[in-house]
């Protein structure tokens, strides 16, 4: 894909203004401190033409860069002089073909190689914004060509009184440019685990099926011995430098290991789980959590699992054989049975893991068509999608957050008329589909294009949204069915759940 070093033209945006009304000025993408007047933002037809080339060639070739933050759901204060880091450890990965493009965009501007390295500074949003309160990370490649780097000094002290927090994230490129500023989910903090059984009235702290959680083990409770459950080379490791996070499902014991249906709920000592590892999605077989009290597993206890418990997992149908570390190793450890008490049995130091709830967040841009002058934050997250209306008057309304008035948004290649409602929410006008190039009205097949956010630089914010024309069937009684028309197309437009005046739609989130 060939793409420019310098910004494409860009003329200035009409305001649809009502009589009276000054035009705001406004600091570019910057959030201001009160909410500018909600009018509809329309490009000019050069503007508009560039930009969809532009686009065009971005939806064939995707020159994206993601920024994705891993971190956990909790952390406990630390006391006094004590620093009880963050466990696990906030991670960070840079992954997509756009930051190669931007490597070369920088090569070619004189900037040498060390123009291109990206360095991060990772502290709590409490913080001030200087960069010796923060920690520094450097990434370094790893053989999936994603840049990786981890905050391994970071805690909460006494002194902060607040009951959550995120974490800021600056990157920067070593010639001093800034690349934007990221934040984490919210973290919950605690003081130590809970050793009290869980209420399922009271749920903070419990873990649901479906969510995601690390799995650590600290070997003689020694915090440099701390290693990781991870997925190297298609095969789990105990890792000391990374960890991966798994979804945890509840499955239904009375069906077999091959079709190991998934439950809803709150997870409880004794129940059959599954772990999925959410980078690689390879799974462990069935296992059964079992609470751990000095080092033994307890197999009567049937409590619901809370945060930064000791748990150890026992393959489902085995002899006793559980979930195991050694060294970097992942293998099976048989457990002795207690002869004095027969719903206990004697693990090793390896078999005992703590469970944490963990959260992801993934930023996504594309600097393919512009290079930005100024930071790509704050990046959109789309969240939702609300269709009301119907035919020409068919309106989306898209929530999420970080929204600003220098946003666009576009269906595919085709730029929608957009108002600015608040931080939280965009409405544009539903473009018709004859928009896309051909008259979509006069056949049966369904056309999906990507939901795209771009700002007025061409900056491009992908999302995993599509949306989903489907034409009604404007055949006559009696006509025949055009020979490239499916028989079966009837079960698509049977599927279609709003119907409108003269097209149908269906939005829907990309798994």
């Amino acid at each position: 894909m060939q793409t420019s070093n310098c910004a494409i033209p860009v003329a200035r945006k009409s305001l649809i203004l009502p009589p009276g009304a000054v035009e705001p000025l406004t600091h570019p993408y910057r959030p201001q401190s009160r909410s500018p007047p909600r009018y509809w933002l329309r490009s000019n037809p050069y503007q508009a033409n560039v930009l969809r080339d532009g686009v065009r060639r971005y939806l064939q070739l995707p020159a994206d860069q993601t920024v994705l933050i891993l971190h956990a759901k909790v952390a406990q204060k630390s006391y006094g002089n004590e620093k009880r880091f963050f466990c696990p450890p906030p991670c960070v990965y840079l992954s997509g073909p756009g930051w190669k493009l931007k490597q070369e965009q920088l090569t070619a501007r004189d900037l040498g190689e060390a123009g291109f390295r990206v360095w991060g500074y990772m502290g709590l949003d409490s913080m001030g914004s200087s960069l010796m309160e923060t920690q520094k990370l450097s990434f370094e490649e790893q053989p999936d060509s994603k840049g990786f780097g981890c905050a391994k000094a970071l805690y909460i002290s006494d002194a902060d009184k607040r009951k959550h927090f995120r974490l800021v994230l600056k990157l920067f490129f070593s010639n001093g440019q800034e690349i934007g500023t990221f934040h984490s989910k919210l973290i919950k903090v605690i003081s130590k685990p809970s050793q009290k059984k869980q209420s399922l009235k009271n749920t903070d702290l419990c873990i649901s099926s479906g969510s995601k959680v690390s799995l650590f083990n600290r070997l003689r409770s020694q915090t440099v011995s701390t290693r990781y459950l991870s997925v190297e080379g298609g095969a789990f490791i105990a890792s000391a430098r990374q960890w991966a996070a798994f979804t945890l499902h509840l499955a239904d014991e009375r069906y077999t290991r091959s079709e190991f249906p998934l439950r809803e709920g709150y997870i409880r000592y004794g129940s059959v789980v599954q772990l999925i590892c959410t980078a690689t999605g390879i799974t462990l077989p069935p296992l059964i959590i079992r609470k751990v009290s000095k080092q033994y597993a307890m197999l009567d206890v049937d409590e619901p699992i809370s945060q930064l418990h000791k748990c150890a997992f026992q393959f489902q149908g085995s002899d006793r054989m559980y979930l195991c570390l050694s060294t970097e190793k992942v293998i099976q450890f048989q457990a002795s049975p207690c002869p004095k008490e027969a719903n206990r049995e004697l693990l090793n130091d390896g078999s005992c893991w703590t469970i944490i709830g963990t959260e992801m967040v993934e930023y996504t841009f594309s600097e393919s068509l512009a290079c930005a002058r100024e930071p790509v934050s704050p990046v959109p997250l789309i969240a939702a999608l609300q269709l009301t209306g119907g035919g020409d008057v068919a309106m989306l309304e898209v929530q999420g957050e970080h929204f600003h008035a220098h946003l666009k948004v576009w269906f595919g290649d085709v730029e929608a008329e957009t108002m600015y409602r608040s931080p939280k929410s965009l409405v544009c006008v539903v473009p018709d589909v004859s928009a896309f190039g051909s008259d979509w009205r006069w056949l049966r097949y369904p056309i999906t294009v990507p939901l795209l956010l771009i700002r007025d630089d061409g900056l491009i914010y992908s999302s995993s949204f599509t949306f989903t024309y489907t034409p009604e069937q404007s055949l006559l009684p009696g006509q025949p069915v055009p020979s490239d028309v499916p028989q079966d197309s009837d079960k698509l437009l049977d599927s279609i759940h709003q119907e409108f005046t003269r097209t149908n739609f269906h939005l829907f989130m990309q798994s």
